[in-house]
């Protein structure tokens, strides 16, 4: 496979949608971020892209309630998910938002990839753990990103790269799960994870 390059400057937004019924058709190759409501998905995004308001990022964890999709290149996109796991919202909101989440994961034909992004000091909890074992059983790759890396010193960041990657072994003998650190900030861990995402993207011209 010959794995092509993307601009990802050219990336832009093109729906929010509450459910997958609202979005585009179910074709060419999605790339889906997932991650807690605090572990920086918008600012990982707007990184990735080099633009500082493509996804939306606030202070207040939990402001992405829709589905919102961007595309890099035709027939190649990106999906900022609903963040998950965040307490201070109402119940009957949290309930809808999982049931968006779980139902795009479910039956979205055109997902290629999934990028879990985890706060690089509280990675690993539950629900994070849900997400990774529900993409190995279907059979979805993963890149599990340790975010906010500048938070660390350089020994804290290798040793928790390490122990996470450690605690992944087993799903990783039955699933493609590759774990790295990053930092919107500084810029840590873009260049793999476009690499990641070229990768999924080319796939479309082998099949």
């Amino acid at each position: 496979m010959t794995i092509k390059t993307h601009n990802y400057q050219a990336t832009h937004f093109v729906i929010s949608a509450p459910d997958i019924r609202h979005l585009p058709e179910d074709t060419g190759i999605e790339v889906a971020f997932a991650g807690r409501s605090n572990a920086g998905k918008s600012s990982a995004l707007n990184a990735l892209t080099q633009q500082k308001s493509l996804a939306r990022t606030s202070k207040t964890p939990g402001r992405t309630q829709l589905i919102n999709l961007f595309e890099v290149t035709e027939g190649c996109r990106v999906v900022d998910l609903p963040g998950y796991g965040y307490a201070e919202v109402p119940e009957a909101m949290k309930r809808k938002w999982q049931a968006a989440l779980g139902e795009y994961l479910q039956k979205r034909d055109c997902l290629r990839g999934l990028v879990v992004l985890m706060d690089i000091r509280h990675p690993l909890k539950d629900l994070d753990m849900q997400m990774i074992e529900w993409a190995v059983a279907m059979q979805v790759p993963v890149l599990a990103l340790l975010t906010k890396a500048d938070k660390l010193a350089s020994g804290a960041r290798k040793k928790q790269l390490m122990a996470v990657r450690d605690a992944l072994t087993d799903l990783s003998e039955t699933g493609d799960i590759q774990v790295e650190y990053f930092s919107a900030l500084k810029k840590i861990g873009i260049d793999k994870l476009r690499l990641k995402l070229d990768t999924w993207f080319s796939e479309s011209d082998a099949e």
